[in-house]
């Protein structure tokens, strides 16, 4: 009997599930697959019971979360997995070249090789229509943008080959013995495409450990994964409902609403990101992995170099050991140290984004920096006292809060609309009314607040205690989590913010 005639034998119903889980398995560019999608939870709880077979033997283990961590970037950016080979193929080779040259002078050229070959890469698909239009609005000639995707999360892991291959040249590692572990290390999937920018010389020597999560892992893991889908699918995609109104159009709106607009983006893209990078964490801990922290209460940060201590810090102490230091940092003078510190947040602005918006929002920061650094000998003979701590975060946050304007609005004519509104048609008595209008809104952003201003020992013992509780009660504590998020959720789970970058 051959295939058609037993195809007739199988009832119609079944061929038809077959085929809808064959389409789910295959990369839809409409809906590539995140981590708050039930599409990856159900592929994770099938991929635990294997991994945990496999984890007693290293190269098993190497094997099989490769095989998955490049299915999951395959169902994120489609064929783009296979460049991911291509340029783990390339670092590992040049890594060992670098290794094996005895001048100092030849090994740097191979680091400038590599670190050009990585750029080129990361220039073309994300900065190449850039600078053709700005090039063409010089010349004033007819830009055609070229038909370029960007593939998901190559900011990210392009930053981590380059600092491999620093490391391997400064010698504060040694390059892999085998390809397939540094695949493991640039394709690990839960810091795969939106970080947690991972060091090799942190992560590398957990692959060659190996060891078991505990327990205490795994739940302390379980409760990052709950944290990060309530401010992923519940707050952050919640908020954003309204925040998109004010942004989209916000000619529209009164200054009291455009405020609450751009507090709630300010809100918005930190539970977005911060609880990407808590899931992320979360993964990695009950596989047996530690990626290290990534977010530690930004918001209440006094002063800039204190918010970029605690915002992104994988980014931030990136962007400082392998920018900032190679600059000068600050052992060349003070001019040259407010310098390096503008031209390190200027690159933190375009690694965000092929546009001006993301050239000046780092620019500002790095202004903000440099006129920081230059008061800091006069702020610190002011007194320590509540009113001083309360007048350095409100600047801090007034600061930053409106810096976000630019990053999410359309384009500068908007962000100026929308910084004019705040400023010129604000009214007091409106306040009440709004909170009527949206109370749910309200209470969400007052709850976030307050929780984001505990102290930070208070969110720890929170999670030592779930981690001794009975597992019943975990189990009621995860079921209530998602129906809020099913309560609140809109029609559709948004994408990461950070996605894009």
């Amino acid at each position: 009997m051959n295939i058609p005639e037993l195809l007739q034998y199988i009832p119609d119903n079944f061929l038809t599930a077959i085929r809808s889980i064959g389409r789910e398995l295959l990369y839809d560019p409409k809906a590539p697959m995140l981590f708050s999608s039930g599409l990856f939870w159900m592929l994770f709880l099938l991929f635990l019971p294997i991994y945990g077979l496999v984890k007693g033997t290293k190269w098993k283990m190497v094997l099989f979360v490769v095989v998955f961590s490049l299915y999951f970037y395959y169902k994120s950016s489609g064929l783009f997995f296979l460049m991911l080979i291509g340029t783990s193929l390339i670092d590992w080779g040049l890594s060992h070249w670098i290794y094996r040259i005895k001048g100092r002078g030849g090994k740097l050229a191979v680091v400038w090789l590599s670190v050009a070959i990585s750029l080129s890469i990361l220039g073309y698909f994300k900065y190449a229509n850039f600078f053709l239009w700005n090039w063409n609005q010089m010349v004033e000639g007819n830009f055609q943008p070229l038909d370029i995707i960007l593939p998901v999360g190559i900011s990210f892991y392009t930053f981590q080959s380059i600092s491999y291959i620093v490391d391997v040249y400064k010698q504060r590692i040694a390059p892999t013995r085998y390809w397939i572990d540094y695949l493991f290390f640039l394709s690990f999937f839960p810091a795969l495409v939106a970080g947690p920018i991972v060091r090799a010389d942190y992560f590398l020597p957990q692959i060659e450990k190996n060891e078991r999560p505990s327990s205490q892992k795994i739940w302390g893991g379980l409760w990052l994964i709950i944290v990060g889908v309530v401010k992923k699918a519940l707050i952050a995609d919640y908020i954003a409902q309204y925040n998109d109104l004010i942004f989209n159009e916000p000619s529209l709106y009164t200054g009291v609403q455009t405020l609450m607009g751009v507090l709630g983006y300010t809100m918005q893209i930190y539970c977005d990101f911060s609880g990407y990078s808590d899931m992320a964490i979360g993964l990695a801990l009950i596989m047996g992995f530690r990626l290290g922290i990534n977010f530690d209460s930004p918001y209440k940060s006094r002063n800039l170099t204190d918010f970029w201590r605690r915002w992104h810090i994988s980014l931030s102490s990136w962007l400082r050991d392998y920018v900032y230091i190679p600059l000068g940092g600050n052992r060349k003078g003070t001019f040259r140290t407010y310098l390096n510190n503008f031209l390190t947040m200027l690159i933190g602005g375009l690694w965000h984004g092929a546009a001006w918006k993301f050239i000046f929002w780092g620019a500002m920061h790095g202004v903000g920096l440099a006129v920081h650094k230059a008061f800091k000998p006069v702020l610190q003979k002011i007194p320590d006292n509540w009113f001083t701590i309360f007048i350095s975060w409100a600047l801090t946050f007034v600061y930053v809060s409106l810096l976000w304007v630019f990053f999410r609005a359309a384009d500068f004519e908007s962000s100026i609309l929308i910084i004019k509104n705040i400023f010129e048609d604000f009214q007091w008595s409106q306040i009440p009314q709004f909170a009527q209008a949206r109370p749910a809104w309200c209470i969400m952003m007052a709850a976030l607040i307050v929780f984001h201003f505990f102290p930070h020992k208070w969110s720890v013992a929170v999670q030592w205690a779930f981690i001794r509780i009975n597992w019943v009660v975990k189990l009621i504590i995860f079921l209530i989590a998602v129906q809020l998020v099913i309560e609140f959720m809109s029609e559709e789970v948004s994408p990461f913010i950070y996605f894009q970058f």
